[in-house]
């Protein structure tokens, strides 16, 4: 009776440890995504999954699923936008951290040029951007990693993931450490993400070598059963033609990815393939459709999965065990901030970044302090980690930061069927002790601007951040040489007009998007125009020079998610201003020739007036494929009219409403004080497609008329309103925006027609702006 009671305890205990099943899940890019849906349905089935092992995409996926997460929470988190963020390297402006932005340029393209000391001069486009990316891999895996002691055995559910060391070409197993810094590391494509150092050696995505790793699940874990889901394949159902895009678009991704080989998973195996030829490796878009494919894929083959195995998982009894280990993860409770590869000055200035009046910090603080420090473009490299301290139950966050004394190199401008084109060059230079300093140029070149601006700042990483800044700025501007088109103008704009101007500044933030700023700047505005807009050889044009001083007190909001051409987020600005100067008014010879009336030079005149400007402009309603925004601006001024008419328009301020108004000379559209508005209409035609109709009017308190040969007079209160309007389409290239529009102003030359560009229509600010 013993001995068959023994046999049969020996029994139920082979049983209870039989049919062990292990999930391998391969790499693949987006394609990874359809994982998502295997797990959902051999879930829904009960099908047990007791091992997994992954690479790339499905390292991720498995990791998450290892850590803790249910296929339905998986599903959210990549269906959520901030997923797509981590993917495309972009994030939300609430993290963006407006106060430590430049003002906007045209760049197209930058790159970094390191030099050694050796004087050795390296060249390194940007990469995607891996911010995002690497602080969501640690909020969402960290806490698993605490409670598995970073031995990956002890996770919800025993992982590996495969990463590849390109030095010595081999394949590494991770089983220990960091499970997000296991994560990161396998996903890490060459020339797309960053590498990162695992255990001292550079390591990168694990499909290089092994991208269908059941060989790993075999060794390491050795199941009864292997289900292995494959997402990647490079074989073609016919040779491809050399003008398939397609494949010239996913060329990197495939010679990066190894083969998969279906006949690993056994004989005791089943291999999945799901049906994916209409999907690129590229594109996390269509998140919904990659995890139906997997979802199918596997419910095809479910018949043979239930078959394979008799032993089941009941969807309650999983999320009962998935609560209890989901429930001892520690709090995200941080106690300090350490922080490695920079020197002591360079360590307190990050560590102010974090500074806060209590003793302990919630992920929270940690995002904002995270977001701060690489807003600052000083660092070349920011690596983060999060490391649990069993004694204190809290965590360290840990930061790796490399400051590199690189210069950017920033490429830009516009090319444009009227002749505005221009080109634009950035140059910047970081460098970091006890506080931050930056120090640039720029430069515009074109037949209607000319710019050249030398800028530098100072970050204060103190209690309330703020900064110190300078810049010396030349403008020049041409409007006779934009009158110009296809056919000579019968009615060009005869005016140029060029500043100087030198500016010292403070500002402190508010909050992530906005800034405080108070400014002093002199002045040097030269205006050369035609009083009455005609020009002969021999003429000798109007000249007006204002030098004087200016003080200005800004706020400004800004959360655009571009800096042309956006269609969400809000730009807000109330600018406070007082100028004083004199104005200097030398007159040609083209009155003198009209009239026997002697024009003399008028000196010494004195300029002082007060202005306020507020602008609004919102993209405040949002549906599927539409947007509408709304641009509301008005200022309020005591600016006096200056010496003649066109020299009391180039003084006042203008309104801009379509994306060219700044490279067109508008008489409708001065005023000393004037209100103005209109709504903007952004309908989304494709992926970074989209159609733009706008419409505005421009209502001036007093309207700027001509008095005689050159004077100037203020007309009545509120007489006129001039209208302004655009429709176009605007595709967001990867070099910047194309657009083509029909644009109407009301002006006194009614100026219509059609715009073509390529870049940014940005210029450097003018000094009387």
């Amino acid at each position: 009776m013993k001995t068959i009671l023994l046999l049969l305890l020996c029994f139920l205990s082979i049983s209870s440890q039989a049919q062990k099943v292990g999930l391998v899940l391969s790499g693949g890019g987006a394609k990874g995504l359809a994982h998502i849906g295997a797990l959902k349905a051999l879930e829904e089935n009960g099908i047990p999954i007791d091992y997994i092992t992954g690479t790339s995409m499905g390292g991720i996926v498995g990791a998450l699923y290892a850590a803790g997460y249910s296929p339905l929470q998986i599903e959210k988190i990549a269906l959520s936008p901030d997923f797509q963020d981590w993917v495309t390297g972009r994030y939300k402006s609430d993290y963006s951290f407006y106060f430590q932005k430049s003002n906007p340029n045209a760049s197209m393209l930058a790159a970094k040029l390191t030099v050694d000391t050796a004087l050795r001069i390296s060249f390194r486009p940007i990469l995607i951007n891996d911010i995002p990316l690497n602080f969501a891999l640690l909020e969402m895996l960290s806490q698993a990693s605490a409670i598995s002691k970073d031995n990956f055995d002890n996770l919800f559910v025993p992982y590996r993931c495969m990463v590849s060391d390109i030095f010595s070409q081999s394949s590494i197993v991770v089983k220990k450490g960091s499970l997000a810094e296991a994560v990161r590391a396998t996903m890490t494509v060459p020339l797309i993400y960053r590498p990162i150092k695992l255990d001292n050696q550079y390591v990168f995505d694990g499909g290089l070598y092994n991208n269908f790793p059941a060989d790993v699940m075999k060794d390491e874990f050795k199941p009864d059963h292997i289900i292995g889901v494959n997402v990647s394949s490079k074989n073609f159902k016919e040779y491809p033609k050399n003008s398939d895009d397609r494949l010239m678009n996913r060329l990197m991704l495939y010679m990066f990815l190894s083969r998969s080989d279906s006949t690993l998973v056994g004989k005791n195996g089943i291999y999945i393939q799901p049906e994916l030829q209409d999907f690129t490796s590229g594109n996390f878009t269509p998140v919904s459709a990659l995890i139906q494919k997997g979802y199918e894929a596997t419910m095809a083959d479910m018949p043979r999965l239930l078959k394979m195995t008799s032993r089941r998982t009941h969807p309650a009894e999983l999320a009962i065990r998935r609560n209890e280990f989901n429930n001892k993860k520690p709090l995200l409770v941080f106690d300090k901030v350490k922080v490695s590869g920079v020197n002591e000055l360079q360590k307190k200035y990050i560590e102010r970044l974090f500074k806060r009046d209590k003793p302990t910090f919630d992920l929270s603080d940690i995002k904002q302090g995270y977001y701060k420090l690489v807003a600052d473009e000083t660092f070349e490299t920011i690596y983060p980690n999060i490391v649990y301290n069993q004694d204190s139950d809290s965590y360290t966050f840990e930061i790796l930061a490399q400051p590199k004394k690189s210069f950017k190199v920033e490429l830009g401008g516009n090319i444009s069927t009227r002749p505005i084109s221009n080109v634009f060059l950035g140059l910047q230079y970081n460098y970091l002790g006890r506080k931050a300093y930056t120090f640039g140029a720029n430069f515009y070149s074109g037949r209607f601007y000319e710019s050249v601006q030398l800028n530098g700042r100072i970050d204060f990483p103190s209690k309330l951040p703020f900064f110190l800044a300078g810049s010396m700025t030349y403008n020049h501007f041409n409007y006779y040489n934009t009158s110009k088109i296809f056919i000579e103008n019968p009615s060009p704009t005869y005016i140029e007009q060029s500043d100087r101007n030198i500016q010292l500044m403070a500002g402190i933030p508010l909050n992530r998007n906005t800034k405080i700023t108070l400014g002093g700047s002199l002045i040097s505005n030269n205006d050369r125009y035609s009083p009455n807009n005609t020009f002969q050889i021999g003429d000798v044009l109007d000249k007006t020079i204002f030098n004087g001083g200016r003080v200005s007190l800004n706020f400004e909001q800004m959360t655009f998610n571009r800096k042309q051409y956006a269609s969400s987020g809000r730009n807000f600005l109330i600018s406070l201003n007082y100028f004083t100067g004199k104005e200097s008014y030398t007159p040609g010879n083209i009155l003198s020739k009209l009239s026997s009336a002697d024009f003399e030079e008028i000196h010494r005149r004195n300029r002082d007036w007060l202005s306020i400007k507020v602008s609004d402009e919102n993209y405040f309603f949002h549906s599927r494929n539409y947007s509408l925004g709304y641009l509301l601006e008005g200022v309020l001024s005591t600016q006096p009219l200056f010496s003649t008419y066109y020299s009391s328009l180039l003084a006042a301020p203008a309104f801009y409403p379509l994306q060219d108004s700044r490279s067109l000379f508008l008489e409708n559209f001065r005023a000393r004080t004037y209100l103005a508005g209109g709504l903007k209409n952004v309908f989304q035609l494709r992926k970074n497609f989209s159609f733009r109709v706008e419409g505005f009017l421009f209502l001036p308190y007093q309207e700027i008329k001509q008095n005689g040969l050159q004077n100037a007079r203020s007309q009545a209160h509120f007489r006129n309103l001039h209208y302004a309007g655009t429709a176009g389409l605007v595709y967001q290239s990867p070099v910047g925006p194309v657009s083509i529009s029909y644009n109407l102003y009301d002006d006194a030359i009614k100026r219509n027609g059609v715009l073509l560009h390529l870049g940014y229509l940005i210029y450097n600010k003018r000094a009387i702006e």
